[in-house]
């Protein structure tokens, strides 16, 4: 995690402060946004997964805001941005898109099962978590004051998830995207079918230009280090090469097996550094659901 202050009177994630998790393919930041002057409240962004880390989260926050008013906000109800908010029950108000909260009614039962399937610290994380229950659910975003600087909750409509929000803060320049946008990784595609099929890479991909159009300075993703705009670019490019290559050879009626074999190959040779490869085969069996549409 990059250190210091991403914006003025923006609290970051120093390396110093104990709001990451690190369990291997499930690590997730959090952030807690201040306001320029004397601000009486304070907005954190995503929890991580699981309470252990939650805790943290909160402790640092409260420390931040010295007894000034939470609010807690997450990107989307996957498990490793969304599965401690439990913790911030009675401390900070959860504030969610609808989409969002419908993600998490009708699906987060199943991912927190999954999640706790692959065993070892993943699932010691998740001992105790009860899916959250937002305490505001809003429908086409939300502006919220925190004294001096006013952040803005916007839903993006489908793309990583049908729930996926962003979090602007117009007068630093700073965009949260959660997994709209990673740093040194492939794109997580969540293509779990018959059981969620709501990833869209057609889709993903038009977020992505409204993002990168309003121009922010600073890009805290989801994954990975904080960046400037060349961030959202990256991840454009990546997901356009992706579509460009697994829709040629759909084209030539090639199978579904052979285009993940030969476009996995192509995209690691030519982003050797990233990790994640297993969600390119993933992103591949979206893109090509979604070229026969």
């Amino acid at each position: 995690m990059p250190s210091g202050r991403i914006g003025p009177g923006f609290g970051g994630s120093g390396q110093d402060r104990p709001h990451q998790s690190e369990d291997g393919g499930a690590a997730s930041r959090s952030h807690p946004v201040d306001a320029r002057h004397d601000p009486d409240r304070l907005l954190v962004v995503d929890t991580g997964i699981g309470t252990a880390n939650a805790e943290q989260v909160l402790a640092f926050a409260s420390e931040v805001a010295k007894g000034r008013r939470l609010y807690l906000t997450t990107t989307h109800f996957h498990p490793e941005h969304a599965f401690g908010a439990q913790t911030f029950a009675g401390h900070a108000t959860y504030l969610v898109n609808r989409a969002q909260d419908d993600g998490l009614k009708a699906k987060g039962p199943q991912y927190l099962e999954m999640f706790r399937g692959f065993g070892g610290s993943i699932a010691r994380r998740l001992d105790g978590v009860r899916l959250p229950t937002p305490d505001v659910v809003y429908d086409d975003g939300y502006d919220l004051d925190l004294g001096g600087r006013v952040v803005r909750l916007r839903p993006t409509g489908r793309g990583h998830t049908t729930g996926d929000q962003v979090v602007e803060v117009p007068d630093a320049g700073v965009l949260f995207t959660g997994d709209l946008a990673e740093t040194g990784q492939f794109a997580i595609f969540p293509w779990f079918p018959p059981y969620d099929t709501d990833v869209s890479g057609v889709r993903w991909l038009a977020v992505l230009d409204r993002l990168a159009a309003a121009g922010p300075r600073v890009v805290v993703p989801g994954h990975g280090d904080l960046g400037g705009p060349q961030v959202l670019a990256d991840v454009r490019d990546y997901l356009r090469e992706l579509r460009d290559e697994t829709w040629r050879r759909r084209d030539s009626a090639m199978g579904e097996d052979e285009i993940v074999t030969e476009v996995r190959a192509l995209l690691i040779e030519r982003h050797p550094e990233w990790v994640g490869q297993d969600w390119i085969d993933r992103g591949v069996g979206c893109l090509c659901t979604e070229h026969a549409a």
